[in-house]
């Protein structure tokens, strides 16, 4: 029997809503001047608002938990890519914020 309905309630610690946070601010401020993108950013802004509320369970719609793990998957990639070809405290540095972003990749495994 097929699941009709996905539950998009997750359980984030206070860590971890502070990382989605500032993660979702920095991708609203990289796309706020572009017009073709103004989906996106009302996206991120509701998840900016619901990170910031202050329980413990957060209940993401369909499309901000498809864009939201579309762009932490975009960014895993592009810190292994640093973590591969730096010096060792700057691996360091990326590994530790890689490490953070597989971590709520996790939750948000279907």
């Amino acid at each position: 029997m097929k699941k009709l309905f996905k539950n998009y309630e997750f359980e984030l610690d206070k860590n971890q809503k502070k990382i989605l946070s500032s993660f979702a601010k920095q991708a609203v401020k990289q796309m706020e001047g572009d017009d073709k993108l103004v989906s996106e950013v009302r996206v991120f802004n509701s998840v900016i608002d619901k990170l910031g509320s202050a329980d413990d369970k957060v209940k993401f719609t369909k499309e901000e938990k498809t864009r939201l793990t579309f762009q932490l998957k975009e960014n895993t990639k592009h810190l292994q890519k640093k973590v591969d070809g730096s010096w060792f405290l700057t691996r360091w540095f990326y590994r530790n914020m890689f490490n953070q972003y597989n971590n709520i990749l996790s939750i948000f495994a279907d």
